[in-house]
């Protein structure tokens, strides 16, 4: 062995925990690397010498050193001998701070001001999502450089006032270069210098619990990098064929439609990475859910629903075992599977043999009620399938689906805002807000928990880049709109205390008409005056003065929501809409009727005060 690195019998480490662990005048480090032959540390604490603290061996694949006199703030990297192989540099995979994703690591302060925060997550039947890409959300147009967490933070309120209760980001963490979606993780406990790195997470965390708004994280466990990718070939060691190293599948299972890095989920150090990492963010940034990205992808090698030669049943254990680990200590907390395969065993619970998740972006109501309002023909409109979309639910609760008609993905991939959809090139035609608002009453009137995606609430047309950020000039120009948003969400929350049935499990489609493409529903909690709500939705370009409906309850229901108010766009006809009385014989196998009148393209949402 060159005498440059020979041994000086270190002695491992006492303190428990992986990566960068602090005590009073020094730093400790742990790393697993089972195939080096030594490890060093080398940073700003030792001018980057490359003998100075060597790694003792503890046996079972792992190093460890301490640090005295390195200190917080401190750069540094990990410097690996693998005896057939060149000195490998890499930053310290459990990293909380690093200069960049090509940069060292940092030795980051753990510590932040969390006094006078007294958030509690509302309760999931509560819940409105803003699904949020940091970087567009408020990027001052030619900045030249993504918006950051504190550029968002004058933003809250507005947020707030709209209703939102519930800002689901995209992924954060560390990311080559500095302009991604975030699916392409480089550094997995990092958070993204180019945003503002921890302390802008942390600030971002506490501004929106200070506004009554939980955050989501979207994570990244089906693939890793593949850009600046500091976890390949970690510790030198590569199968011949699957050259990713330790970290990664050395078979076919490493494929992924997005690069050959699928983490390897049948080795347990793997996954415990992954699994410190997904209470990583729960527990030190006090986020409030985690959405995980295409986890059909994480249990299956090919992607397939139903394809038993092709799962990866490691892959399914960890997620049971991460979301076992959750539920454990933060039940509260929602965790929510991106798979849309529509299947029902992604949330049914562990015991059962589920995957244990809370609840899950639900392709059996995106795909019909996109569908329906996107068509450009009205006979075309297929109401018995928007039927179905609103009463898909999976194991009998609605609360484990999220409804949505636009996100990131809906937007972007060759696919764009639901506006431009119906009419391209004329995003703000009456027919493009009339069918988009027409989608947007039926994600915050029908069972399951609502999402929208960033400038969903003022007609943003534009189809996602991570280079383009909003315009906020169109909430001024679009004013009618958002205000359309805030009243539809401030419906969904019972704000008035006169809608509490759109909160419940309750919903019974009881009148389709695809004839003329007329349809109600009935929505409820536990029934009765302002809890029972009626929607009624119009899906043809014709109105009615008179027509006739089942109703739940006899008496007066008053209309709490017209989508044909002027109010909401000058060029709406500001059409009928009027209160009604339920009485009479049955219809629709309802005990009353009543008559409505409603405009085209539109949606009515009735209800009786309370007594």
């Amino acid at each position: 062995m060159n005498s440059l690195f020979a041994a000086s019998n270190p002695m491992p480490s006492k303190r428990q925990g992986m990566g960068t662990m602090l005590f009073p005048g020094g730093v400790a480090f742990r790393v697993w690397a089972p195939f080096a032959s030594q490890v060093f540390a080398s940073g700003t604490f030792n001018k980057w010498s490359l003998t100075a603290n060597p790694f003792a061996k503890e046996g079972n694949g792992c190093w460890s050193v301490e640090v005295p006199g390195a200190k917080i703030g401190d750069e540094y990297q990990f410097v690996i001998r693998n005896s057939s192989l060149p000195l490998i540099w890499h930053k310290n995979p459990y990293a909380g701070e690093v200069v960049n994703s090509s940069g060292n690591a940092i030795i980051h302060d753990p510590r932040f001001d969390w006094s006078g925060e007294y958030f509690r997550m509302p309760a999931w039947n509560e819940l409105v999502i803003y699904e949020m890409h940091v970087g567009t959300f408020n990027e001052a147009p030619g900045s030249g450089h993504p918006a950051t967490f504190e550029e968002i933070l004058p933003k809250l309120p507005y947020l707030r006032d709209l209703g939102i209760n519930a800002i689901e980001i995209m992924p954060v963490s560390e990311f080559s270069m500095d302009y991604s979606w975030g699916y392409n993780p480089a550094q997995p406990f990092s958070v993204e210098s180019s945003l503002g790195g921890p302390q802008g997470l942390y600030q971002f965390v506490k501004a929106a619990h200070a506004n009554g708004i939980a955050v989501i994280l979207d994570v990244v466990y089906n693939h890793f990098g593949p850009g600046d990718l500091d976890l390949w070939r970690f510790d030198g060691w590569s199968d011949p064929d699957h050259d990713g190293g330790i970290y990664f599948y050395d078979n076919e299972r490493a494929h992924t439609p997005w690069s050959n890095t699928r983490p390897d989920y049948g080795r347990g150090e793997v996954r415990r990475f992954i699994r410190d990492n997904a209470l990583f963010w729960l527990n030190k940034y006090r986020i409030d859910g985690l959405r995980f990205d295409s986890v059909v992808n994480i249990r299956n090698r090919n992607g397939s629903n139903n394809d038993p030669s092709t799962d990866i049943p490691d892959g399914w254990s960890l997620i049971q075992w991460v979301n076992n680990e959750i539920r454990a200590s933060q039940p509260w907390k929602i965790i929510i599977a991106e798979d849309l395969q529509n299947n029902e065993w992604i949330t049914m619970d562990t015991v059962s043999g589920g995957a244990g998740f809370g609840s899950q972006w639900d392709a059996g109501f995106v795909y019909p009620v996109r569908s329906a309002v996107i068509t450009s023909k009205d006979g075309d409109r297929d109401l018995f399938a928007v039927r179905d979309a609103l009463c898909h639910c999976y194991s009998g609760d609605a609360m484990k689906r999220v409804i949505y008609t636009e996100s990131h993905d809906e937007v972007a991939n060759g696919k764009s805002r639901v506006p431009e959809e119906i009419w391209p090139g004329n995003a703000d035609s009456w027919f493009s807000k009339k069918r988009s608002a027409l989608g947007a009453a039926l994600v915050f009137t029908a069972p399951g928990i609502p999402m929208i995606f960033q400038g969903q609430e003022f007609l943003e047309d534009g189809y996602f880049q991570d280079t383009v950020p909003l315009d906020w000039a169109r909430l001024k120009t679009f004013a009618g709109i958002n205000l359309l948003y805030r009243d539809l969400i401030r419906l969904r929350r019972n704000w008035y205390d006169r809608t509490r049935g759109l909160r419940g499990q309750h919903v019974n489609v009881h009148h389709v008409n695809n004839t003329d493409k007329v349809m109600a529903f009935h929505r409820w909690e536990n029934g009765g005056p302002g809890d029972d709500v009626v929607v009624v939705a119009n899906f043809a370009d014709r109105s009615y003065d008179s027509y006739a409906i089942g109703m739940p309850r006899e008496g007066w229901w008053r209309v709490r929501f017209n989508s044909d108010w002027q109010g909401y766009s000058a060029d709406f006809g500001n059409r009928l809409g009027y209160d009604t009385i339920a009485g009479g014989s049955s219809l629709d196998d309802m005990p009353f009727q009543a008559n409505v009148g409603i405009g085209p393209y539109s949606v009515l949402v009735l209800s009786q005060d309370n007594a």
